[in-house]
């Protein structure tokens, strides 16, 4: 289950109105409630609930990572790959722009967690993941390790790091990110598990197994994984 849930602040919100122009009581006419009632909101003396938060988002454009976590991925029902391409494109990601089409914006933490559980996720889906990472620095890395390890999906998210650094250390626009990165990696490496499973693969028969093993990384072999992705083969990394 994902539990990760932002919460947005008053102050917050006062100054990302403002910030987007918009007067007290334009922004409560859209969003259907009270001038009284969104100074309450601003101030914190009321809290904030998730579909006023959603409608924020969208009114304001704020980052996808001020969304909350409505939901669980499995509670969606059947996830198909045109499913992950479909919340990759509304979070922008690089190459599917095209492909952007009406419909709710997901926090990049359920994307990432759901893609991580997803046992035949498509190649260039799976390139997707360590995007996902360096480019929304917001995520609440605290619990959505939590929630990994809660469903055994260290090694996958370990691996993913790992990628998302090499890729941080070769390109000077995500150099803000490495450190955390480095931090992040050397926090998931107590709970790394033994067993071995494929990524991305479903059920890997012996055959695909055997040439995994021999295409694999050192950081796939270190996470466990049956996996022959590697930092140059993402589209973003060079």
């Amino acid at each position: 289950m994902l539990y990760i849930v932002f919460a947005m602040k008053g102050t917050f919100l006062k100054e990302a109105r403002e910030r987007a122009g918009w007067t007290q009581v334009r922004l409560a006419k859209r969003l259907g409630v009270t001038q009284a009632y969104l100074s309450l909101l601003e101030t914190g003396k009321r809290h904030l609930p998730s579909h006023l938060v959603r409608r924020l988002a969208r009114l304001l454009d704020l980052p996808a990572t001020m969304l909350p976590v409505m939901e669980t991925s499995a509670s969606r029902g059947r996830l198909t790959n045109e499913w992950f391409e479909a919340q990759l494109a509304r979070l922008d990601y690089p190459g599917f722009a095209y492909r952007k089409r009406p419909g709710t914006r997901l926090h990049p933490a359920e994307v990432l967690l759901a893609g991580l559980a997803f046992e035949d996720l498509e190649p260039r889906l799976v390139e997707a993941l360590p995007w996902l990472v360096l480019h929304y620095d917001g995520l609440n890395w605290e619990q959505l390790v939590a929630c990994a390890k809660a469903r055994d999906l260290q090694n996958r998210l370990g691996f993913v790091v790992s990628l998302a650094r090499k890729v941080a250390e070769s390109k000077q626009e995500f150099e803000r990110r490495r450190q955390d990165l480095r931090h992040l990696e050397e926090g998931l490496e107590p709970s790394r598990l033994a067993r071995e499973e494929t990524f991305g693969q479903g059920h890997a028969s012996e055959g695909l197994r055997t040439w995994l093993r021999s295409k694999q990384s050192e950081a796939a072999g270190h996470w466990n994984l049956l996996t022959d992705l590697q930092p140059e083969h993402l589209p973003y990394a060079s």
